[in-house]
C-alpha cells in the first residue's frame, strides 16, 4: 500500500513539473494556458503545485494546448533525460485517472527521439472517458490494439465495437470517447504519432 501511495505522489510530481516546465518553455502565463486549453487558471495552478490529481480529460486539453501528445506529459523531459533505448517495465510511469479509474502505463523509452509513443491501458468495466478538443494544435494518429476484453470507441458520429485481437486506426478529431461496455476490465495498447 505504501508503494502505491508513493507511486501516485511521484506521478503527480512528474505531471506538475511537466505542465509547469512546458508552459514556461512556451512563455505562457497561467491565464494564457487557461485560455488556450479551456482548463481554468485555478485548476492549472493546483496541478502545477501538486495540490490535485488531474483527470485524463483535463490532461488531454493541457497537452494539446502545450503542443504535445498526452503520453508526452508522462515522459521525462528529453532535455534532462539520459536517452535509453530500453524501457524496463519497473521504470515505466503508471498513472490512474481519478475520474474513471483507468490505468495508463507509458511504455516508450524516455528521452528517445521517436515519432511513435506506446501506452498500455487497463480500462475498468462499464467506465467511459471522453476527450473534447474543439481545436487540436497537433494532428494525432493512433492505433488501438485490444489485448483483452472489449472497447467501444466513438470518434465523431462513428462508433466501433472492438474485441480482443482487433486493431483500430484513427486520426483524433474534436471529440473521442472510450467506453468499456462489459463487466470485465479491458486491456489495450495505443500507438500514437503526432504531426505539427
Amino acid at each position: 500500500m505504501q508503494s502505491n501511495i508513493l507511486d501516485y505522489m511521484e506521478i503527480d510530481a512528474l505531471l506538475a513539473a511537466r505542465v509547469r516546465d512546458l508552459r514556461k518553455a512556451r512563455s505562457l502565463t497561467l491565464e494564457q494556458l487557461a485560455d488556450q486549453s479551456g482548463v481554468s487558471r485555478s485548476m492549472i495552478s493546483l496541478i502545477e503545485r501538486q495540490e490535485t490529481s488531474p483527470t485524463a480529460a483535463v490532461l488531454n486539453k493541457l497537452a494539446d494546448a502545450l503542443g504535445v501528445s498526452l503520453p508526452a506529459l508522462f515522459a521525462a523531459d528529453a532535455a534532462h533525460a539520459d536517452p535509453q533505448p530500453l524501457s524496463r517495465r519497473a521504470d515505466q510511469p503508471v498513472w490512474t485517472d481519478p475520474a474513471s479509474g483507468y490505468v495508463r502505463r507509458h511504455l516508450s523509452p524516455a528521452g528517445v527521439d521517436s515519432p511513435i509513443e506506446l501506452v498500455e491501458v487497463v480500462f475498468p468495466a462499464g467506465e467511459t472517458v471522453v476527450f473534447d478538443n474543439p481545436v487540436r494544435k497537433r494532428g494525432i494518429h493512433q492505433q488501438l490494439w485490444v489485448l483483452e476484453g472489449a472497447m467501444d470507441i466513438t470518434l465523431g458520429a462513428q462508433t466501433w465495437h472492438t474485441a480482443a485481437g482487433d486493431c483500430l486506426a484513427m486520426e483524433l478529431g474534436a471529440r473521442i470517447s472510450f467506453h468499456n461496455p462489459t463487466s470485465e476490465p479491458a486491456r489495450y495498447v495505443l500507438a500514437l504519432a503526432s504531426t505539427a
